[in-house]
């Protein structure tokens, strides 16, 4: 699918003298290398300061990287695979783990020819079983006789996915009912300095720089653990925390070490994007992989437990970043943030695979790519290994015909070598003859933030402009389905509201071959 990067500046001057809202700013200065993704607010602004203050939100370049994935792999896989499970006890056999024909380079092909750029791999699932050679647990692959108890599923899988150009990222829960079932987790202890990495009987490693971090007993089980991963495994491009707790007691708590579990990761994985329970991508807010209608990347946040970042508003607030959702979460709200929404949802009705289950249709999986990836937030779709080790055949088969989907509704793009007019507020395309266009693509360059609260598509027909769509925010990516094909050979976008100048990157115009 070719896609126009091409910058079209709408001055909010202009857009203000069209009748559309936005204060009268410059343009934006050059991207600055240290980008201010996160701006303190309080009680005491106003709407206006609020807008002005989201209008100088930019992204870090880890986000930047990130949100140009579009279309991310999950891989729930582990003792659940074999238990039938999707929440684990904890308790399991590890000998129960016998994926006897594993094939990660199969994973690998698949995704990456289902148009997949980056995959995550379950190394450590709720029920505490790692897919790796930890020194810290004896609920692990270690311990299984499959492969005689060297096996190590995370290095194969960071092995194939880098082999056939698919980035690496790692799913590490903090909850671990197997650590609870040892009196780790949740046992109460105070958090103190702990030495990372912690060295066992027969350690051989002399690592060239340990950290020292505040901790409970289990805050430094997660620590060293993923000192391990982050160290042994090549370079992770996303660690994804969710923020489960265990099935303990009510009065029983683990208050998660997120200051120090983050400064791990900077330190280790500077690249790597944290998410969901983390400061770099946020959580959509459901397991449909459906993002809202306007889905803001500039959103009001509180730190809580530690410097976790969290949801000002509710986390399925159907406004999350409106200048009415700015206002509303102003009493608790410490920050607006640079926070992007990731879409997860599974290919089949669970995480783990099971046998009784088949996988979403295309036209389905084809439906939540046009409300994930075509409402500017990054689609996360499961794909869960069977018993045997392999991606299931009918995924796999369902994974290119949504590719192939994909690439029929987005075919050529019309506008790629149109010529093309921009003054402020608005960029005129003129496809040299008419056309017929039922798709089209829009996005910002989010380098300079997230700006663009509503426009307008209007086609020159008939000797006059004619609206065709309109909509709200445009992001790093939006995608608009018309109803029927317009026939016009002139086609432009107006800008109608804006927090600051718009510089828009994209305006493609596609007739869909479906």
């Amino acid at each position: 699918m070719a896609v126009s990067r091409r910058v079209f500046v709408a001055t909010a001057a202009a857009l203000a003298a069209t009748g559309a809202t936005g204060p009268a700013l410059a343009a934006p200065a050059p991207v600055s290398q240290d980008p201010h993704y996160r701006i303190p607010v309080g009680p005491d602004d106003t709407e206006a300061d609020l807008v002005r203050k989201a209008s100088q939100v930019r992204p870090t370049a880890r986000q930047i990287a990130w949100q140009r994935l579009e279309r991310t792999a999950f891989l729930h896989f582990g003792v659940n695979t074999f238990t039938g499970l999707e929440w684990g006890t904890g308790d399991e056999d590890p000998d129960v783990f016998q994926p006897a024909g594993l094939d990660t380079d199969q994973w690998a092909r698949a995704l990456r020819d289902g148009g997949f750029k980056l995959a995550i791999l379950t190394v450590k699932h709720h029920d505490g079983f790692v897919l790796h050679q930890s020194r810290y647990t004896d609920h692990s692959v270690a311990s299984s006789t499959w492969r005689d108890g060297r096996g190590d599923v995370l290095r194969s899988f960071a092995d194939s996915m880098r082999r056939h150009g698919v980035k690496v990222g790692v799913y590490i829960s903090p909850a671990d009912e197997n650590q609870y079932l040892h009196g780790v987790y949740a046992n109460g202890s105070a958090r103190a300095d702990r030495t990372i990495p912690t060295l066992v009987e027969g350690d051989d490693r002399t690592p060239p720089r340990s950290y020292t971090l505040p901790a409970t007993d289990y805050g430094a089980h997660m620590l060293n653990q993923l000192y391990e991963v982050l160290t042994e495994y090549g370079p992770i491009d996303e660690v994804w925390f969710d923020g489960a707790q265990g099935r303990i007691p009510p009065d029983k708590v683990e208050k998660y070490d997120w200051d120090s579990w983050y400064t791990l990761v900077r330190s280790l994985a500077p690249d790597a994007v944290i998410a969901v329970s983390g400061p770099d991508v946020r959580w959509v807010g459901n397991e449909g992989g459906l993002a809202r209608e306007d889905e803001w990347s500039v959103v009001p946040v509180q730190e809580k437990d530690y410097g976790r970042t969290d949801y000002a508003l509710a986390y399925d607030a159907p406004d999350m970043g409106s200048r009415a959702a700015l206002v509303k979460a102003r009493p608790t709200a410490d920050h607006l943030q640079w926070w992007p929404a990731e879409c997860d949802v599974s290919i089949r009705d669970g995480w783990f695979y099971h046998a009784d289950q088949q996988p979403k249709s295309v036209e389905r999986l084809t439906d939540i790519y046009f409300r994930s990836v075509g409402r500017n937030s990054v689609l996360l779709l499961n794909v869960p290994p069977d018993t045997n080790g392999l991606l299931p055949a009918a995924d796999v088969a369902r994974l290119r015909e949504f590719r192939e989907r994909v690439d029929r509704e987005l075919p050529e793009d019309l506008a790629r070598d149109a010529r093309t007019s921009a003054s402020p507020g608005r960029v005129t395309v003129d496809l040299g003859r008419e056309r017929e266009v039922d798709r089209i693509r829009l996005a910002e360059d989010i380098r300079y933030g997230q700006q663009v609260e509503s426009f307008v598509v209007e086609a020159r027909r008939d000797g006059a402009w004619t609206e065709v769509t309109r909509a709200g925010v445009i992001g790093a990516s939006r995608i608009l389905l018309l109803a029927a094909p317009v026939r016009a050979r002139r086609w432009r976008v107006r800008v109608t509201g804006s927090r600051a100048a718009a510089r828009l990157v994209e305006f493609g115009l596609y007739r869909s071959r479906v």
